[in-house]
C-alpha cells in the first residue's frame, strides 16, 4: 500500500527539489522510504525524522546514493509511539565517488577580453565552500552561453517571478562531466536554456542565455566546477582558457579579499 506523506526535500541548489521525491509504502506496521531519482544524474541523500522516538533500519538519519531515473529504498521506518513519522529528506545532486580529471575549460562566453567582476574566494559571495572556486564574468542579457566541456545536462531551474522585495532564485544550468564533476552556469535570463535535461552537449556548443537573476547586483555568469563531497557541494579549482590564451585565477588572502577583478 502506498500513500502520500508530508516530507520536505531540501539540496544545495537552494530550492525544493521535486526531481527527488520521497514516497513511503506501508509494510506491516512499519514503513518504506523510498526516494525517488527522476533527474538523468545520481543524488546523494539523508533520510531524517524530526519526531522524536522514530527508528528506522538503517538508523536514522539514512544515506543513499540514487542513481539516475531510479529508486532506492532508504530505510524500514517505524513510527513513534505516539505516532507520527516526521520525515524529510536532504538531497544533493552528484555522486560521492566523483574522480575529478585535471581539465582546461573553454571560456564559456563569446570571444573577446574577459571581465570578471568576482573571483575565487570573493569576499561578496564566493566565501563558502560551494562557490569558493566561482567565477563571476560580466556579460550582457541575453549573451550566449557555450558548454565549457563535453557532458549531459543535468538540471535545469527555471524559477518563477520573485516575490515583492525579495531576489528570487538564480536560474541555471547544471552540466554533469564524465568524471562525476558537474559545471554549473547560473543567473541566466527567464527562459535562457537553450538544451534540456538528459541532453549530451559537446564543448563549445550554446546551452543558454545569460542574465540577471537571482540575488545578482549586476548582469553576469556565475561559472563553477563542484564535486558532491558527502552530502554537500565543494567548488574545485580549473583551468580555462580563452581565444587569447590562458586564464589565470588566485585566491586572495584572507585581508585581501575583494569583489574586483582578480584575473591576471
Amino acid at each position: 500500500m502506498a500513500f502520500a506523506l508530508l516530507a520536505i526535500a531540501t539540496a544545495a541548489d537552494a530550492r525544493p527539489v521535486d526531481d527527488v521525491q520521497l514516497r513511503i509504502e506501508g509494510d506491516a506496521g512499519s514503513y518504506l522510504a523510498w526516494a525517488d531519482n527522476t533527474l538523468p544524474g545520481p543524488v546523494e541523500v539523508m533520510l531524517h525524522s524530526d519526531r522524536a522516538g522514530v527508528r528506522g533500519e538503517p538508523a536514522l538519519p539514512a544515506r543513499a546514493t540514487v542513481p539516475a531515473h531510479s529508486s532506492v529504498l532508504v530505510a524500514r521506518v517505524h513510527p513513534a509511539p505516539a505516532g507520527g513519522l516526521g520525515l524529510r529528506l536532504e538531497t544533493v545532486p552528484g555522486s560521492v565517488n566523483a574522480r575529478p580529471r585535471d581539465y582546461e575549460y573553454l571560456f564559456p562566453l563569446p570571444a573577446g577580453e574577459p571581465r570578471v567582476e568576482q573571483a575565487w574566494g570573493g569576499r561578496h559571495s564566493h566565501a563558502d565552500a560551494e562557490n569558493r572556486y566561482a567565477v563571476d564574468f560580466a556579460a550582457a542579457p541575453g549573451t550566449v552561453v557555450f558548454a565549457a566541456r563535453d557532458g549531459m545536462v543535468m538540471r535545469i531551474r527555471m524559477a518563477g517571478p520573485p516575490a515583492a522585495g525579495e531576489h528570487g532564485e538564480a536560474n541555471l544550468i547544471r552540466v554533469l562531466h564524465d568524471d562525476g564533476s558537474m559545471a554549473v552556469y547560473a543567473h541566466l535570463q527567464p527562459g535562457g536554456a537553450l538544451v534540456q535535461p538528459g541532453q549530451r552537449v559537446r564543448r563549445g556548443r550554446p546551452i543558454g542565455l545569460s542574465g540577471n537573476s537571482g540575488a545578482s547586483s549586476a548582469p553576469h555568469l556565475h561559472f563553477a566546477v563542484q564535486v558532491n563531497r558527502g552530502m554537500h557541494l565543494e567548488s574545485i579549482p580549473f583551468r580555462m582558457f580563452g581565444d587569447r590564451g590562458i586564464l589565470r585565477f588566485s585566491v586572495p588572502a584572507e585581508e585581501d579579499r575583494t569583489t574586483g577583478p582578480l584575473l591576471n
